[in-house]
């Protein structure tokens, strides 16, 4: 699934690749500015994304008829956007992170959000769920911090995160689980990733202003990162691994543990500003491989969960398909 500025989310069969036409094209309704995020439903029958609107939209893939329905989320901000979307794993409701510091969840049954967390104190860029439970989440936000919740102890009105994991010196653009509910990865305006283990979070009630980043006056959107910008690393960083060599600019570049069938989850891979992808070694740090063809920031990648290939979304307004095998590293 491609989505772009055109207002149209395209879908490929991985299997017909070759004929580089999609089998589907939806026309995206309520867009402001451009489509933000999308998400496949784990079962692979509905898509979802969002925009700089109240609503998220769900469509059908494939059937008899054709679903196109607005889900409104209700928000009591006036200027709302849906930073990053995802569906459960049970495929019945929508995880989202806002540009009004909250995480939604929604239920797509009964239409209406079920659980509303103040979760940050700015944009919420990246959500995700720490494993096959839809209990666990993880939330990611320009605040620099990454927090771990567990909906079970929400209940009361309590938006209280059961831990905080810091290191990172800015925002934080994405955030991705291995699916263990244990390991984390979180891709940074810093210009780093990082590796986290959620036994090694910080207890919420234990941060101090030592342990949250300053606030800084550059936009990563138009300016470079440069040494005067840049702050330093972290003193409390209990993160396990960091990676540098790709660029974190203009966008929310997004960052991904590799397959577990086809690689083990060796491997951490991300887009960058330079246009190129970037495939680091879990344990070492090193970069194992650049995929180097694109002309224009890559904003994100996917890698085939059974097979050695890549999609690759770009700002030249192309999807590259790459092939990786072993033998090929360098």
């Amino acid at each position: 699934m491609s989505a772009c500025q055109d207002h149209h989310i395209r879908l490929y069969n991985t299997d017909t690749l070759t004929e580089q036409k999609a089998f589907k094209d939806v026309v995206a309704r309520d867009v402001g500015w451009s489509i933000v995020d999308t998400d496949f439903s784990p079962d692979q029958r509905m898509i979802i994304y969002s925009s700089w609107s109240n609503f998220v939209h769900i469509c059908n893939v494939a059937a008899e008829f054709e679903l196109h329905e607005a889900l409104d989320f209700r928000p009591e901000s006036r200027h709302f956007c849906l930073f990053s979307i995802k569906f459960s794993p049970d495929s019945r409701e929508i995880i989202a992170g806002s540009s009004d510091n909250s995480v939604y969840i929604y239920d797509i049954e009964t239409k209406k959000p079920t659980l509303v967390v103040d979760a940050h104190t700015d944009d919420v860029n990246s959500v995700c769920f720490a494993e096959d439970s839809p209990s666990m989440f993880y939330s990611a936000s320009d605040d620099g911090i990454c927090k771990v919740w567990d909906r079970r102890l929400l209940k009361g009105g309590s938006n209280d995160a059961v831990g905080v994991l810091v290191g990172h010196s800015e925002g934080i653009t994405h955030v991705n689980s291995k699916g263990d509910g244990r390991y984390l990865l979180t891709n940074s305006k810093d210009q780093s990733i990082k590796l986290w283990d959620i036994r090694r979070m910080t207890n919420p009630s234990k941060i101090d202003k030592g342990h949250v980043p300053a606030r800084r006056y550059w936009d990563y959107r138009w300016e470079d990162h440069s040494p005067r910008n840049h702050q330093g690393p972290c003193k409390n960083d209990t993160s396990l691994q960091t990676y540098r060599g790709h660029r974190v600019l203009q966008t929310l570049v997004r960052a991904y543990f590799s397959p577990v069938e086809s690689t083990g989850q060796r491997y951490i891979y991300t887009g960058s500003t330079d246009g190129t992808v970037y495939i680091y070694d879990v344990v070492s740090g090193e970069t194992v491989r650049k995929l180097s063809g694109h002309f224009a920031t890559v904003r994100d990648v996917a890698w085939h969960p059974t097979l050695p290939l890549l999609a690759t979304s770009s700002w030249d307004c192309t999807v590259g398909v790459w092939e990786h095998h072993r033998a090929s590293e360098s």
